[in-house]
């Protein structure tokens, strides 16, 4: 179980670095004015953030998942594994619940630590910025709203984080199995970044209209008067004033950022238990080869 915990935050921290400035615009694509856009899309959103913000500006807001992910991504491998097998049989529809009761529960942790993103991204840049970093982001919104203030968009969280770990779990079991994923198989790594990384996909695009609508009530407030009533105001107003295309609004540089976020996780999961366990493996004194050939990789089913 420790392994585990350990494996899952390296992965997560992975996971961020390589995906951060992806989220950053898709976060600012998401919330920007139909109005008074600012940016024409994904490509001119990056390279507007470098030139007026540099680099560092697509790092905003890194903190707060930086901090969240290591421990979401550690529960949500424990809690699937120990739901799969309580529920006792390794089949389609167990990973699926299993998968959605991990995206269930650490919605309590991700929902706060979205909220401190969302707006850490959004803020204007310089002295007179609004929040010194996530924590005095969630420390002024408890101030001013109490609990309920930093919960925004719990809900549509919940909705959003359930069926999507469902998808991406029996997605990942579905490919690893088709790919002929075995300990021994020199193709082994590539084929489980191949399978992580498509199952994040397939999980951003089963729920992504949900993520939008969350996005939208986080930032509510933000720069002026409180738009939403809740979820449901939320998507008329959006639908009403800009269409269906709002509910796709950053999708690309989403799924551009799905694939290698997934495939850093699982790369950096596999490595930490491969050599960990291969120590743990060696009795006490035995003598270390002088040429290993590496560590034995972790079987898919311990990731």
């Amino acid at each position: 179980m420790a392994l585990d915990f350990l494996a899952g935050c390296a992965g997560g921290v992975a996971g961020v670095l390589v995906g951060h400035p992806f989220d950053t615009v898709k976060v600012r694509l998401q919330v920007q004015s139909v109005e008074k856009p600012q940016y024409r899309g994904t490509l001119h959103c990056f390279q507007a953030i470098i030139k007026q913000e540099g680099v560092l500006g697509l790092y905003r807001g890194l903190g707060s998942p930086l901090l969240g992910l290591t421990f979401i991504n550690a529960l949500v491998f424990g809690v699937q594994g120990n739901t799969l097998r309580a529920l006792g049989r390794d089949s389609p529809l167990n990973q699926f619940l299993a998968g959605a009761a991990a995206g269930a529960i650490q919605c309590v942790i991700c929902c706060p630590m979205e909220l401190a993103k969302t707006r850490l991204q959004l803020q204007e840049a310089g002295p007179a910025r609004t929040y010194r970093g996530p924590l005095d982001c969630l420390a002024q919104v408890y101030r001013r709203e109490g609990l309920r203030g930093v919960n925004r968009g719990m809900v549509s969280t919940l909705l959003r984080e359930t069926p999507s770990f469902g998808v991406y779990f029996l997605t990942y079991d579905t490919l690893t199995r088709a790919l002929g994923c075995e300990p021994g198989d020199r193709l082994l790594v590539p084929k489980l970044l191949l399978a992580g990384g498509t199952s994040g996909i397939a999980s951003w695009l089963s729920t992504y209209p949900l993520d939008v609508v969350k996005s939208r009530l986080q930032a509510d407030g933000l720069r002026g008067a409180p738009r939403y009533r809740g979820i449901l105001d939320c998507v008329r107003q959006s639908y009403r004033a800009e269409g269906w295309r709002v509910f796709t609004r950053g999708l690309a540089s989403t799924l551009l950022r799905a694939f290698p976020v997934n495939a850093a996780t699982f790369a950096t999961v596999t490595v930490v238990l491969s050599y960990a366990r291969g120590e743990e493996a060696r009795p006490e004194g035995d003598a270390v080869p002088a040429a290993p050939a590496g560590p034995a990789l972790a079987q898919p089913s311990s990731l």
